[in-house]
């Protein structure tokens, strides 16, 4: 269960906006990986926020009403990408880092102290802690990781009308069944990640 109970302790060493940041769409074999940013406030109402937990926990209804009262208790929540273009060409992990840097740059305000999920950030201009499963201990980072998968859930919805027959509204781009045979059949897109199996044996 997540809780605000790092973000307390930090705010007690002095720290006052304590980011979130957390990315989504990582392992997909289609579409943009995103990342989101979430400031709270340091007397944030805890009760308010007692649902925020990891985005995959949770179903879409449940994130989408949980959204709402993110973005309206939060003093940002912000959403960054990377590209497909991107992820072939940098690879997963430096792509991931990019998004998340184009999440905290889109926000006016900056934090002081961040904590990312899991992921190390080469320049990072705060203090930063990257905590393994930090989507299931803390709570602002848990808000980041619903906002980044409701907005690339969204993304990837638009995306099953100009893309039909690979089912993008219902698997956002991840690897089920359907999706590994319509690219087995169809072929890929052009929003398919050529760098990943089995999207690169299709091409070969």
């Amino acid at each position: 269960m997540t809780s605000l109970e790092i973000e307390r302790k930090l705010i007690l060493q002095g720290y006052r906006l304590i980011g979130g940041i957390d990315e989504v769409g990582r392992g997909c074999l289609a579409g943009p990986v995103a990342a989101g940013f979430v400031i709270f406030p340091p007397d944030v109402d805890d009760l308010l926020l007692s649902s925020v937990t990891d985005s995959k926990k949770l179903t879409a209804r449940k994130r989408e009403h949980l959204l709402k009262t993110i973005k309206s208790e939060s003093l940002c929540a912000e959403v960054g990408w990377a590209s497909v273009a991107e992820i072939d060409d940098l690879g997963i992990a430096i792509a991931t880092k990019l998004a998340m840097t184009r999440a905290m740059e889109k926000s006016i305000i900056q934090p002081d102290y961040l904590l990312v999920d899991a992921v190390k950030l080469d320049e990072c201009p705060v203090p930063y802690e990257a905590i393994v499963k930090g989507d299931v201990i803390s709570r602002t980072i848990a808000a980041a990781s619903i906002i980044a998968k409701v907005t690339r859930d969204f993304h990837m919805s638009n995306l099953d009308m100009k893309y039909p027959g690979y089912s993008f509204k219902k698997n956002k781009g991840y690897g089920t069944r359907d999706h590994m045979i319509a690219i087995k059949s169809k072929g890929p897109t052009d929003i398919h990640r050529v760098s990943f199996e089995p999207v690169a044996s299709t091409k070969r």
